[in-house]
């Protein structure tokens, strides 16, 4: 395929990035080339436009974004007997060696030597990308291309949610960005109650509220530890899940969490965090999840049986979507400003 194509490519080391014309790539042994039908924007592909300290220290210039995708087999490279031209897939971004001692004892979600689409190599901003096909994922023909583009991170909040038991359990939620509302959905869908939700953004606590949380806390104008308690008879929550990255949220989430309670920790924090790990941590015998990636392939049986189940509510997640890239500043802006819930760009305008 000697053509061009239209992508959105971080082009030098300083805010923003651009749309540029480049060569349609080839597939080499073990990959696939899929015209790209759908991709959602993370909050990493945020970060890599800001260009902040994690993208300075990680990115390297010139390099196409974006890692959340779905799209169909348009070319497959030597070697691969396990896709053909025409199939619908999405993609596992994390690309693992499967050499590591966390490969080889199943734990590919923390493989030591993880590249990742979008940041490590060229990503999926694009009108066609490069798929290894050992991290092809094929989705069943009638799923809509924003929900198969939104497995991947969907994988990341269910992994959040169930981390540990959450049917009948009490939950609180901080943070409504777009990893937060689907945590939400998914709590819901697993038969949390109640689910209360933290969230400072006026527009995203009304997603939280069209997505199902039965409580929504603004914690800049209320106590959040004196109205969980309040919501919760004084007994605090079973499971407390963080979406946010905030260490006040953190902090807030720890005292409210009931003794004996679970905490998954997914939000990034901007720096180091102080706790203090005797009587919040220590003396309420919690269980604490450091949640990254997906597990490989267990959590995506988990999330395409859950999109195919109809229970999730993903609809209010997906706030805006674009023909194409050529509004994609339009997005990041608003998405910076907090004022969408998951973006999709569909590049094929024909």
């Amino acid at each position: 395929m000697d053509e061009k194509m239209l992508a959105i490519m971080k082009t030098k080391p300083a805010y923003g990035a651009e749309l540029v014309e480049v060569d349609v790539p080839k597939p080499g042994p073990g990959e696939v080339l899929i015209r790209v039908l759908a991709t959602t924007i993370c909050g990493t592909d945020l970060h890599i436009y800001e260009w902040n300290e994690w993208a300075q220290s990680r990115i390297k210039t010139p390099q196409i974004m974006g890692h959340e995708v779905a799209g169909e087999v348009v070319e497959v490279g030597q070697g691969v007997d396990n896709l053909e031209v025409g199939d619908y897939i999405s993609a596992e971004t994390h690309i693992v060696c499967g050499k590591c001692y966390q490969c080889r004892t199943g734990n590919y979600h923390v493989c030591q030597n993880t590249k990742i689409f979008g940041v490590d190599m060229d990503g999926v901003f694009a009108e066609y990308a490069i798929v290894p096909a050992q991290n092809a994922w094929k989705n069943p023909k009638g799923m809509p291309l924003e929900y198969a583009s939104l497995q991947e991170p969907l994988g990341n909040a269910v992994d959040t949610v169930l981390a540990g038991p959450i049917a009948g359990k009490s939950t609180l939620i901080t943070g409504a960005g777009p990893l937060g509302l689907l945590g939400i959905t998914v709590a819901k869908a697993s038969g949390a109650y109640p689910v209360i939700v933290s969230e400072p953004s006026e527009f995203r606590r009304k997603l939280a509220e069209k997505v199902g949380a039965d409580y929504i806390i603004n914690p800049f104008e209320e106590d959040v530890v004196k109205e969980v308690r309040d919501i919760t008879d004084g007994n605090g929550v079973d499971v407390f899940l963080e979406f946010s990255g905030a260490p006040k949220a953190l902090e807030q989430g720890l005292q409210v969490v009931t003794p004996g309670g679970r905490v998954s920790l997914l939000g990034l924090f901007p720096r180091d965090v102080t706790v203090d790990f005797n009587n919040l941590i220590i003396f309420k015998s919690l269980t604490i999840h450091g949640i990254t990636g997906r597990h490989l392939w267990n959590t995506w049986y988990t999330v395409s049986r859950l999109i195919q189940s109809g229970k999730l509510n993903l609809e209010p997640v997906l706030t805006h979507r674009y023909k194409g890239f050529d509004k994609f500043e339009e997005a990041f802006e608003l998405m910076r400003a907090g004022k969408t819930g998951k973006v999709v760009f569909f590049p094929q305008k024909a």
